[in-house]
């Protein structure tokens, strides 16, 4: 098992592949962005679920397609405004030389997807220069800050009860026998973060739909989550972790996946190449727990907000 899961091969392997995340927040508007740096292309895939996705590059990711890498993955909040941010993130690595090869020299690939915060604090997206200071504050994953920061700022759940609390930005690492899951999840869902599975054998009262469902923030919901795997995983392999991690969302979140929710997963390979069936399942489950735990841990840490 990989000792340090933060990069796959040790720090004086030259072939190692770093892995750091920045937030760049906005306090006075309750809004902000978060970024995940790779010091390599990473192989990358995407899996796409509920009726209101907003994204930027990630149709790129799908199979048969030319770039099958990225250089960063942009989590941000400002709805479709704040993908703009990643503008930024690509202004940040041109500057490091980094990106896809071309004539005319490297492009940056800097999938995105968004969260809709506007309601909360003032209507203003996180922006290019927001998305370079996430750049800039890049640090190891064990020593990030968790909860109200970043993309997580302006997150909100529990919106079909018509009463929202805070939402957040959180991350877990799960381990098993071949490495590593750790998930980073961005909650802003429309249904309830519970602290433990909910039976459907019983009545719950959270589950009630109020008159106002389906009305103002309602309508407005996301939870994305990138997991970085930190074991053997080829392209099939992360499509397979990406499915998973969206069970893990419906372990936590009930409902889930709604046709007001654009939840989305990026799943990243550190250590690309081929595995077995059997390791495959095994990362399959990591990857599902990972996920679960991500998001509670986004919604316990989060603080209120600002008045």
């Amino acid at each position: 098992m990989v000792n340090n899961p933060l990069s796959s091969g040790s720090f004086n392997d030259a072939n190692s592949m770093i892995v750091t995340v920045g937030h760049a927040t906005d306090e006075e508007n309750q809004t902000g962005c978060t970024v995940i740096l790779f010091s390599q292309p990473a192989l990358c895939a995407v899996d796409v679920r509920g009726g209101a996705p907003g994204t930027r590059e990630t149709d790129l990711l799908q199979p048969g397609s030319l770039v099958q890498r990225v250089d960063a993955i942009l989590l941000t909040g400002g709805s479709a405004f704040g993908l703009s941010a990643a503008d930024g993130v690509m202004s940040y690595l041109s500057d490091q030389g980094r990106g896809f090869p071309t004539s005319v020299g490297p492009v940056p690939i800097v999938p995105a997807a968004v969260i809709f915060d506007l309601g909360i604090g003032n209507p203003i997206a996180p922006d290019a220069s927001m998305g370079y200071v996430a750049c800039e504050q890049a640090t190891q994953i064990d020593a990030a800050r968790w909860g109200s920061i970043g993309a997580g700022r302006g997150a909100t759940v529990a919106n079909i009860t018509g009463k929202a609390i805070p939402g957040g930005i959180g991350m877990h690492r799960t381990t098993f026998e071949n490495g590593s899951v750790t998930a980073i999840a961005v909650v802003n869902a429309l249904g309830v973060v519970l602290k433990e599975p909910v039976s459907f054998l019983e009545e719950d009262p959270r589950l009630h739909l109020p008159s106002t469902a389906g009305t103002g923030n309602s309508r407005e919901n996301t939870t994305l989550v990138v997991l970085l795997i930190d074991a053997p995983a080829g392209k099939d392999a992360l499509i397979q972790s990406a499915i998973s991690a969206h069970d893990g969302m419906a372990r936590a979140i009930v409902p889930c996946h709604t046709p007001f929710d654009g939840d989305l997963v990026f799943s990243v390979a550190l250590q690309p190449q081929s595995t077995t069936d059997r390791a495959s399942l095994a990362l399959c489950i990591a990857t599902e727990l990972a996920t679960e735990s991500a998001i509670r841990n986004a919604v316990w840490s989060a603080k209120p907000f600002a008045s």
